[in-house]
């Protein structure tokens, strides 16, 4: 009972919570999200919101490299911080458009906006590719 209520954990139980923080999130934003705006491509791009002034094309690439390729960095454990930017971002203008709702139909956004600042937070930990990088540089 006394381990229930512990405030420590082991370096094994954080490594291994930061590598499914890491596989969740990142498997969870990729097929829905980011694969189906690449193969609907062509279908979406006149038609995406113009982020910024940069054009509807262009800002749908940059969704689809963060909500794809960035994940696939997330889960792979590679500039898995630097990965993290992109998503965050992507995320708060989802949440901007859908007016700061954080409750209701679009609740899930937060919550991969609370994962992706876990992630960032808490970096990718031993069972990642960068750290597999790093350890080659000590």
């Amino acid at each position: 009972m006394k381990r229930l209520f512990t405030t420590g954990n082991s370096p094994f139980q954080f490594n291994l919570a930061t590598l499914l923080l890491r596989i969740g999130f990142g498997a969870l934003m990729i097929p829905s999200h980011g694969y189906a705006k690449l193969i609907h491509f062509s279908e979406k791009k006149d038609t995406f919101m113009n982020f910024m002034g940069l054009g509807s094309t262009f800002s749908l690439s940059l969704t689809i490299f963060a909500e794809l390729f960035c994940s696939i960095l997330i889960i792979l454990g590679l500039f898995t911080r630097l990965a993290t930017i992109p998503l965050i971002i992507t995320v708060l203008v989802i949440l901007g458009i859908h007016d700061w709702e954080i409750f209701g139909e679009h609740e899930l956004v937060p919550a991969f906006l609370a994962g992706y600042l876990a992630i960032l937070l808490l970096g990718p930990g031993k069972y990642s590719l960068d750290a597999l990088i790093g350890s080659k540089y000590k």
